[in-house]
């Protein structure tokens, strides 16, 4: 049976640095900034934060090209700052999980500056470099953020490999002395007291060496078949383990995995040899056509509810799980599986219902404790993202029109999820005394952090409400899963029980009133609305406890 862990009982709060709070007025987010609200993380009952990448990077893809693994980027201060911050954290009892991006570099970090030189330079193999195919690239793989995956290079005329943007050429983990390399580097973090690592994109570092052409156009499945789960994965974690993580017993792992299957996930969660946990993203890509982020679908309840239920049964008797219904690379919370118009709040809170009660490790991202919204580009000249940009130039090549696009963009696109934290009703939301770098969203004078803290009826309330309940209550955390109502397509239901104590969870995913039995002997714990009705409002989310 799973043993009891400081990281299974944790709370995790996300911070997007750029994003979270300007402590000198030049617009960007800082760790100065973090350090000024950190008496705010504290308020809310979580236990942990994790920091987006701080790292030197020239922010291609916000700061996950990386140029430089070993200091901070200039603009988020300096390793004093960073010191100071994992101090005041440890402080407060709170723990820092670090973002460590170890599927690639940014193509200016020296290994890759070296690596293109030529042929026969030591870092040569640092990267996967190819030659073409008769004038074209060595095969058809797509980037994660449009056009192929593959660049040429005119100095020596071959292709490297680049699963995202082209200045992040992929890593050759084949290769052991870049391994050795990476092991230094997460050496030299986890030395500095640092109590976890989010490993990105960590289900792509074995690929497919043979690079064979992908045979389906469904975008989702060639990461499945091409990227990811490849043949040393296992091995490559194992050695990770052997050589780094072992030495720090404390520290938590946690691995981002686009293309890991309810299937395969135990392979990367052995006890003895790999990670902690593993984020999946089999509710987040669910409402993704073949064509991906900018190919959106209609997503039913019963689908979604399917999700957390195969999940939930790949981890029962081995690994563990990770709740998140938001971060950094996806939409707002409440605008994609909510109602952010007349039901905004009510369903703001309902969805911190089901992240606070479901089993596993709940990550919640900056701004969804106080409900902020989707925000609206009004052409694509306003998006800050490489993935939304390139998307466009894809989706201009269809013949789709600008108003088309910009549809898609707004609903799923992840500007959606770094516009600044909104901390007062002022303009620019507290965030900064100067010219923000990505323009705040409008409804800040409504929704924000100083009108909330004020309000016991507010989301930022229920929220900290939640997070005590869930810390109170040892079944929300290890007790077993049990789902009800299974076809109902507005009707999320489910117990959470460990030995005699036995709560039931109702939400009510829809704008309509429904009947919905709820056993006698139960006593109310917590919901949304105030009183106590006979029908299931718009929106409810009730916890009982029997």
């Amino acid at each position: 049976m799973n043993q009891r862990t400081w990281y299974k009982e944790a709370i995790v709060y996300q911070i997007y640095p750029r994003s979270f709070k300007d402590s000198n007025g030049d617009g960007v987010g800082d760790l100065r900034g973090v350090i000024q609200k950190l008496d705010y993380i504290n308020s809310l009952g979580v236990d942990a934060v994790w920091l987006n990448p701080i790292y030197k990077s020239p922010n291609d893809d916000g700061g996950y090209d990386i140029s430089d693994y070993l200091s901070i980027q200039p603009e988020f201060g300096t390793m004093q700052d960073f010191d100071e911050l994992l101090l005041e954290l440890h402080q407060r009892g709170l723990k820092l999980i670090m973002d460590l991006v170890l599927n690639h570099s940014s193509d200016e970090h020296p290994w890759f500056i070296e690596s293109k030189k030529s042929k026969t330079n030591p870092y040569r193999d640092f990267y996967f470099w190819k030659q073409g195919k008769e004038n074209a690239p060595p095969n058809n793989w797509p980037s994660f953020f449009g056009g192929s995956a593959w660049q040429l290079d005119e100095t020596t005329g071959e292709y490297y490999l680049h699963l995202f943007s082209k200045k992040q050429p992929d890593l050759n983990w084949e290769n052991a002395a870049l391994r050795a390399e990476v092991y230094k580097l997460m050496e030299f973090w986890l030395k500095k007291g640092v109590d976890g690592l989010r490993l990105d994109v960590i289900s792509a570092i074995s690929k497919r060496t043979d690079f064979p052409n992908t045979d389906t156009l469904d975008f989702n499945e060639t990461i499945r078949k091409y990227y990811s789960n490849g043949p040393r994965l296992k091995e490559f974690i194992a050695e990770t383990r052997s050589k780094v993580l072992d030495q720090f017993p404390h520290v938590m792992t946690v691995g981002e995995g686009p293309g890991i299957t309810p299937q395969n996930a135990l392979d990367y969660l052995h006890e003895e040899d790999g990670l902690n946990m593993i984020f999946h993203f089999g509710h987040m890509f669910m409402d993704q056509g073949a064509g991906g982020r900018f190919d959106p679908i209609a997503w039913t309840m019963k689908d979604f509810k399917q999700v957390f239920k195969t999940w939930d049964d790949a981890f029962k008797k081995q690994g563990w799980g990770s709740i998140f219904l938001g971060n950094h690379d996806f939409a707002r919370m409440v605008s994609r599986w909510g109602n952010d118009g007349v039901h905004w709040q009510k369903s703001s809170k309902l969805l911190i219902t089901l992240l606070l009660s479901m089993r596993g490790t709940t990550f919640v991202f900056q701004g969804d404790e106080i409900g902020m919204t989707n925000t609206t580009l009004h052409s694509i000249a306003e998006s800050k993202d490489i993935e939304t940009q390139n998307g466009w130039l894809d989706a201009k090549r269809r013949g789709e029109s600008e108003a088309e696009f910009l549809k898609k963009a707004n609903y799923s696109g992840r500007d959606n999820a770094r516009t600044p934290m909104q901390w007062t009703a002022m303009e620019d939301g507290g965030f900064s005394s100067g010219n923000p770098w990505m323009p705040l969203n409008k409804n800040t004078t409504k929704i924000n952090v100083a009108q909330q803290e004020s309000d016991n009826t507010s989301i930022l309330s229920y929220f900290k409400e939640m997070a005590y309940l869930k810390k109170n209550n040892h079944a929300l955390t290890y007790g077993s899963y049990q789902l009800l109502e299974v076809e109902d397509d507005r009707i999320f239901a489910y117990y959470r029980q460990e030995e005699k104590e036995k709560f039931m969870v109702v939400l009510n995913f829809s704008n309509e009133s429904l009947n919905f039995p709820i056993a006698h002997k139960a006593t109310k714990v917590i919901g949304n609305y105030d009183d106590v009705s006979a029908i299931l409002r718009p929106w409810e989310a009730l916890i009982y406890k029997f």
